[in-house]
């Protein structure tokens, strides 16, 4: 099945995808748009264009496990989304992902505007795998 997944930001939101065998995430785009509304319809869209048949939303927990307002807002965009794009939506947590993602940076040396540009879509890719990988051993997300 066809699976993206979703890091919500502010300003930018990370978008990545797998392919029909599940096997391997990989990054598709950032949308930069600080507007929900039109964020909501962008990442709809997307979602229709990769013919994604769910959707895996990053769930911003803190760190002892509890929820803020962030994963409120999450579980929020993503009822949203599901209701628009009319494609199953299910919340994965993401603690560590962006941290994660900028030790992957790191490695490969991405520096600057650059690097500002592709965290969140390296982000939303650790969450797939993530997503991925529980799935694989029968793990519930």
């Amino acid at each position: 099945m066809i699976i993206m997944s979703v890091d919500l930001g502010k300003a930018r939101t990370g978008l990545a995808v797998c392919d029909k065998t599940e096997f391997l995430a990989s990054p598709y785009t950032v949308i930069f748009e600080k507007s929900p509304q039109k964020l909501l319809q962008k990442v709809a869209q997307a979602a229709q264009e990769l013919k994604a048949e769910l959707i895996v939303v990053g769930l911003p927990k803190n760190m002892d496990g509890s929820e803020g307002e962030s994963a409120q807002n999450a579980r929020e965009f993503a009822h949203k989304l599901s209701e628009l794009s009319k494609t199953k939506t299910v919340m994965q947590d993401e603690r560590g992902t962006t941290v994660t993602a900028h030790g992957f940076l790191n490695e490969t040396n991405t520096r600057g505007k650059k690097r500002k540009n592709v965290v969140d879509e390296v982000a939303a890719t650790i969450i797939l795998q993530d997503f991925l990988d529980k799935k694989k051993n029968g793990v519930s997300p």
